[in-house]
């Protein structure tokens, strides 16, 4: 049996106050943040008319160059 992996994020890294897609209401805080590579994805409900969208936050990749393995 495998154990899930709780994942955190740190409170200076998440949005906060991002406003509804819907009606414009700002949303204190997402509901659910779910990492990946590259990415990162909020999951917001709206308190003011039950809407829920989720917004995704996208990162450049670095282009690392590397040797050729073989020649």
């Amino acid at each position: 049996m495998t154990k899930a992996k709780l994942v955190t994020a740190h409170t200076g890294d998440t949005p906060r106050h991002n406003p509804c897609a819907q009606c414009g209401t700002p949303i204190a805080q997402p509901d659910w943040i779910e990492p990946g590579e590259g990415r990162v994805s909020y999951l917001w409900t709206c308190h003011a008319c039950n809407y829920r969208f989720e917004a995704v936050a996208i990162f450049a990749q670095e282009t690392i160059e590397h040797p050729p393995l073989a020649a």
